[in-house]
């Protein structure tokens, strides 16, 4: 069995790959890349596929018997982007697709999770037997702000008493890798998230340990949490979606107790306290 996982050089990408070659040494995996010159340290066999290039995913997906489509970074038509590969993958004859939604998925209130919605509709459209995996925020996603936070004194948002089920990154990788190396996935709509719920303040609460002084959480209007976001460089559209997110988390978009992740991986998923240690080279 072949299997192709797009998106092969980005951040999920590639511990997807390190997932496989620790976890199943003797998975056929291909990279499936938009430069297949920066997946040569990944150390598999990779083609040129961009989302955007319908004219070269036909040939990458040649022989690929499970297809992992990670979902595009790019906020160009997302959902366009991912009905073109799963067009091509349709044509290949791809036995099993796995696609990284949203946690909550269609039942998500986050203007974020729309290009999710779309493109598990036209997954289903499609008929290819396929696993969608929803997955919650990564911790990682909350750590990208450290650096800022420290030096203004303070995290800010405006997720009020919000608990987020963060897991690390490398958790929904090797998530990836199980449900496309193993049997019996197809069919499946695994909600993902890490073990234990968290509010911001306890984040704070984690990162003041860590570096020895108060790092409160301030839980702002949306409004001027999107006011923030843009003096710091955000373009207002993405400022929107942040903020909305934080939103959303406040009643509960972000929380999912089911402990799916830990289940399909085998251990527990990895403390929130232990990423923000890495992140903050502790």
């Amino acid at each position: 069995m072949t299997i192709g996982i797009t998106g092969a050089t980005g951040h999920l990408g590639r511990l997807a790959v390190a997932a496989f070659k620790k976890r199943f040494t003797d998975a056929d995996v291909v990279a499936l890349v938009r430069d297949p010159a920066k997946a040569a340290d990944l150390g598999i066999e990779a083609r040129e596929a961009d989302y955007k290039k319908p004219e070269t995913l036909d040939a990458a997906l040649k022989g690929i018997d499970t297809l992992v489509l990670i979902s595009s970074s790019d906020f160009d038509d997302r959902p366009g982007q991912h009905k073109n590969v799963i067009h091509a993958a349709k044509k290949a004859g791809v036995k099993h697709l796995i696609y990284t939604s949203i946690l909550k998925g269609l039942d998500s209130p986050m203007i974020l999770a729309a290009d999710h919605k779309e493109t598990e509709k036209a997954i289903a459209a499609s008929g290819i037997p396929a696993t969608i995996m929803r997955n919650g925020w990564y911790t990682e996603n909350a750590t990208a702000s450290l650096e800022g936070a420290l030096a203004a004194g303070a995290l800010v948002g405006s997720a009020g008493d919000g608990k987020f089920s963060w897991a690390a990154r490398a958790d929904y990788a090797e998530a990836l890798a199980v449900v496309a190396a193993t049997d019996g996935h197809e069919g499946k709509v695994y909600e993902l998230a890490g073990d234990t719920g968290h509010t911001m303040s306890e984040f704070a609460e984690e990162v003041s340990k860590l570096v020895g002084k108060s790092v409160p959480y301030n839980s702002l209007p949306e409004a001027q949490y999107i006011e923030i976001l843009k003096s710091v460089g955000l373009p207002e559209p993405v400022a929107a979606i942040y903020a909305n997110g934080d939103v959303c988390a406040a009643e509960g978009a972000l929380f999912d107790d089911s402990k799916t992740l830990s289940k399909l991986i085998g251990r527990p998923t990895t403390p929130v306290a232990e990423t923000i240690a890495a992140a903050l080279g502790k």
